[in-house]
């Protein structure tokens, strides 16, 4: 018997150690360190049944390599294939995290049951009753997807040998084990284990794989932080429990942009695409309310039109109150202290509260005319039309700055229906709207002259 080698990794960031400590030198935090058992067997071949000849590769001239641009394979659902950059790329490690309940398995139980290549999910956290009767709440009639509840990984391996499928599902890496490591499922040690053998499969065979990712209390994907380094794609799925509507972000992506956005519904059914998120983003109202102002905006490639609501009020407190909900704070300080300065609004002694309704947080600085025309019309009391929007980023000097992509937002907003649309005057605009009055302004006195003058 072989004698069992120990060591010391930190729970929190997963430095290793020769020797226990009170404290990470890494990442600072107090009683995150832990013995692990490192034992290790000689032979880690992720095909447990059958000899494999090893390649070795060989150095090749960059121009000698093969440029041809790999197919990707559809995943049914156009959010995630947008987030991806076009669906999933063969031989890829996606990582999708997500707080507790959020709607990560359901997400990928619905797209394994809808895709038309051959998926093997497996679960360590459910039994395949238990999956079944989620199964039978979204696409009961699916011939493509097998489900197997398994935590060893060389038991996964030999199914996988069986099945052969085109996509692997493992919900979550944090239940998995190997048998070349000793210590708890869930450890440091084991996740970077599971995890090099799951990159060496896919690797190896092409076959792409996803894993669900638990996170901690601070929204951080739990394990060590070299997990997201390991992948390929690093996806968050966000948004309220107590609200019906997911985000889909990416915060990695080898393939593609990270600064794409996908928008889901949760149903009973499961979750149903959004594919025009203003009609979720703007409130439908009947009279016009003063406080609110429209903003158009882009995330990634996508343009969206939010509402920002703003409440100014006066402080009864003494010290006046700044409050924010899905934008920067201390934008919001720069620009209250540009209308106090430049538009002499005498602001320094009203409580402003701003919101971005929808539950998305938004740092497009093209919002910044939205929010002051939000906080103007809040602290005048009156009403911004429901059919103007703006798009542009004040500057400390007062003035309207441009934004990129400024006929991508006024196409949108002529698109849903706005009449007026306010941007700077120093954009370069040569496509016609005949559907949309484009005002171009230059400094925040025009701004509030055009609105309430």
């Amino acid at each position: 018997m072989a004698k069992l080698k120990t060591t010391f990794f930190c729970q929190n960031c997963g430095t290793q150690y020769a020797k226990w400590q009170g404290q990470c030198n890494a990442c600072k935090e107090w009683n995150t360190i832990a013995e692990e058992i490192i034992q290790k067997e000689e032979k880690t071949n992720w095909k447990p049944t059958t000899s494999e000849t090893k390649r070795v590769s060989k150095p090749l001239k960059i121009k000698e390599i093969d440029s041809t641009q790999e197919v990707r394979m559809d995943t049914t659902d156009g959010e995630l294939n947008r987030v991806l950059g076009g669906g999933i790329v063969p031989g890829s490690l996606t990582l999708l995290g997500g707080e507790p309940g959020i709607g990560k398995s359901t997400l990928l139980l619905q797209i394994s049951l809808k895709l038309p290549y051959k998926t093997l999910y497996v679960s360590g956290e459910e039994s395949q009753k238990q999956i079944k009767m989620r199964a039978e709440r979204i696409n009961p009639n699916s011939d493509n997807c097998y489900i197997l509840t398994e935590t060893k990984t060389q038991n996964i391996f030999r199914h996988i040998l069986e099945i052969e499928p085109d996509i692997v599902i493992i919900d979550s890496i944090q239940t998995l084990h190997t048998d070349y490591i000793e210590s708890t499922a869930g450890s440091i040690s084991q996740i970077r284990e599971t995890t090099a053998e799951l990159i060496k499969f896919a690797k190896e065979t092409n076959v792409p794989v996803i894993l669900i990712g638990h996170i901690t209390k601070d929204g951080t994907i739990a394990g060590p932080k070299i997990l997201e380094h390991m992948v390929d794609t690093v996806l968050q799925f966000e948004g309220d429990r107590n609200h019906v509507y997911r985000i889909l972000r990416s915060l990695k992506n080898r393939f593609g942009s990270t600064a794409e956005l996908g928008i889901y519904e949760m149903q009973g059914s499961g979750l149903r695409e959004v594919s025009n998120p203003s009609e979720i983003l703007i409130s439908h109202r009947e009279e016009e309310l003063s406080g609110t102002a429209i903003a158009s905006t882009l995330e990634g490639m996508r343009p969206l039109m939010i509402e920002i609501q703003s409440l100014v009020s006066t402080a009864v407190y003494g010290t006046p109150q700044r409050s924010t909900t899905g934008y920067n704070a201390k934008r919001l300080n720069m620009i209250l202290a540009v209308l106090e300065k430049r538009a002499g609004f005498r602001l320094g002694t009203k409580d402003v509260f701003l919101n971005v309704t929808g539950g998305i947080s938004v740092d497009d600085p093209a919002i910044d005319l939205a929010v002051v025309a939000a906080i103007l019309s809040s602290n005048e009391d009156i009403a911004v039309g429901k059919d103007v929007c703006f798009a542009g980023e004040v500057g400390l000097s007062g003035e309207i700055r441009p934004v990129n992509r400024v006929e991508q937002r006024i196409q949108e907003a002529e698109k849903l229906g706005f009449s007026t649309i306010f941007v700077s005057k120093y954009n370069k605009i040569s496509a016609k709207f005949p559907g949309i009055k484009v005002i171009l302004v230059s400094k925040i006195e025009e701004v509030v002259e055009q609105l309430f003058g």
